[in-house]
């Protein structure tokens, strides 16, 4: 009986504390963390695409897979992929963008993209 009467009190307390509103006066006290200002309209500039001799495509991309779990595979989709777009993004991840659309557009026939 008495484990039925715990059991009851609990179930009420936990109904309570979980349909209850916290009270105005606690709420104008939370300060709110200010966000990072959104570009404005007309100020945020393409980056530059720099261009690549594709001599240079191979060492670029060793760097670019240096990282990549799959080198092999990686290197051959970042040659191809600087072959037809003359370009590979800086670090071993990341800064697609930095290569422009072609770069950013291409896929592999399962629609995945192809350029890492």
């Amino acid at each position: 009986m008495a484990l039925k009467l715990a059991m009851a009190i609990f179930l009420v307390a936990t109904f309570l504390l979980f349909t209850s509103e916290i009270p105005k006066a606690y709420t104008s006290s939370i300060a709110e963390v200010p966000s990072a200002a959104p570009p404005e309209a007309g100020t945020g500039e393409t980056p530059k695409i720099k261009y690549v001799d594709v001599a240079e495509c191979p060492s670029l991309c060793l760097v670019r897979c240096a990282k990549h779990s799959r080198p092999n595979h990686c290197h051959r989709a970042c040659g191809t992929c600087c072959f037809r777009c003359k370009c590979v993004p800086p670090g071993t991840y990341g800064n697609r963008e930095m290569c422009g659309q072609c770069y950013t557009d291409m896929t592999t026939h399962h629609n995945r993209t192809k350029c890492p």
